[in-house]
Order: structure tokens, then sequence, then C-alpha cells
């Protein structure tokens, strides 16, 4: 006799949820992509480096000559599956699978040069090819997702639920270069600190390498980590005002 199925428990999305799916997304360097063939319709996986655009929706550098390029732009369906495995069972860690829609940047869209710096900020070594006339960049806009935070901890969120709206996207975008190189050259102390109290990291030598209004990642070496402000910024102006008041709080922990 066939024994009953366990049901699957869905949470309602909450500020977990939101979280650690911001967490998932904007803190990894790269993820599993699932195109679907052109010719036969059967999904295919690759590991692909991922990047992020000034509000937080995943970007994509890819070669022209490759498989997952030419079913991307025969039909815009993807997935992305972000979450790193630990120690002992791989299900039991975080993981998030994200349905999108993928949308092309053209080698002479406007938007290039900014998705080129933020890319090659998270991964320098891109630099040897970045510029080769046949890669150009996806964006994967989110539709929905499927989130496995853990032992009963599954919800589903939507396209809304994953956005990063703030009217302080354009500023920021504007002024994020300079705020990262004048954070990283003047204020490598307090990067050390958000990495120790924030993100619970013990070494030095961090660096600011993105900047949106929900929060910024740090990298030391292929370590990357995100680390959110207690609320989305409404102005870019609020900027400087939300990292001191992290700092202040991390040298109250130190």
């Amino acid at each position: 006799m066939r024994k009953p199925e366990a049901a699957k428990t869905i949470r309602e999305t909450d500020e977990f949820a939101r979280t650690e799916a911001d967490r998932l997304i904007r803190g990894s360097r790269h993820a599993a992509l699932s195109v679907l063939e052109p010719m036969t319709g059967h999904p295919i996986v690759s590991r692909t480096l991922v990047a992020t655009d000034g509000v937080g929706r995943p970007i994509i550098l890819v070669s022209a000559l490759s498989s997952h390029t030419k079913a991307l732009l025969a039909d815009a369906r993807a997935g992305l599956l972000f979450g790193e495995p630990g120690k002992g069972d791989p299900l039991a860690h975080p993981r998030i699978s994200l349905k999108c829609r993928a949308e092309h940047i053209t080698r002479d869209s406007a938007e290039r040069p900014a998705l080129r710096r933020r890319f090659l900020t998270r991964h320098p070594k891109a630099e040897l090819y970045i510029d080769f006339p046949d890669f150009s960049f996806f964006r994967l806009l989110p539709l929905s997702a499927s989130l496995n935070g853990g032992f009963g901890k599954a919800y589903e969120l939507s396209g809304d639920d994953l956005d990063i709206a703030s009217p302080a996207a354009s500023a920021l975008a504007d002024m994020e270069e300079g705020a990262i190189a004048h954070m990283n050259a003047d204020h490598s102390d307090a990067i050390d600190l958000y990495a120790a109290h924030l993100a619970g990291e013990k070494d030095s030598g961090w660096r600011i390498c993105g900047i949106d209004p929900a929060g910024f990642e740090i990298q030391r070496g292929d370590q990357l980590r995100r680390i959110r402000f207690p609320k989305s910024l409404g102005d870019a102006g609020d900027l400087r005002k939300a990292l001191a008041e992290l700092a202040k709080s991390a040298r109250a922990n130190d």
C-alpha cells in the first residue's frame, strides 16, 4: 500500500523570506541557469557568473557562441537557482529558484557601460573577454520565485517581493561609482567592521563592490556578502547617513 506523501507547507511571504531572497540573489557570484533548447524544447542547465543592475536584478555576460545564448534569443523564459551547499546535507541549506524573463542588452545599449562596470567590479577577471565582440549582457527579470530557507521554511514569492522599488534608484546609480571609490579608499576600517558585525566575517581587507537602494555587497577575493540597510533608501542623499549609522552600530558591538 502506497504511503501518503507529506504535504509541503508553503508559508505566507514575510520579512524573513524577502531578506533571505535578497541575500541569496544579490550576495551570489554565480548561479545555475536553465533555458529551453530551441530545437527540442528540453531544458538545459549551465553555470553562469552573475552580477546585478542598479536595482538588484540579475545580469549575466554570455557569448553568442554558447548554447544558452541561442536559447535565450529564441525563448526568453529562463530559470536561475541561487544558493551554496555547505557541510552536511546539501538540501538543508537555503536556496531560491527564480522564474525569469530574459532581456537582451545589446552592445550599443546606453545601459551597457554601467552594467559593464558593475559586472567587472564583482568579476574583475572577466576583463579578459568582456569586450569581445560576441559577448553581451542579458538581464534576468524575476517573475516569481520558490524559496527554501531551511527545514519547514518554504515560500512562494512574487516579482514584487523580489523587486527593489525606490525613487532613489536612478540618482544612486549615478553616484554609486564615486561612493564605492570613496568608501574603499578612505573608510576601509568601516567596511571591515561591516564584515565582522553585519556579515559574521573575521578577516580584514573587504571592499564594497556594489550599492543599491536596499543594501550593498562587500567582497574579499572570491568571497561575497550582502548587507541590507535597515530600510531602503528613499533618497540618494541618505546613503552617507545610512553607511555612517551602520558603522556606528558595528563599532558599538566591536
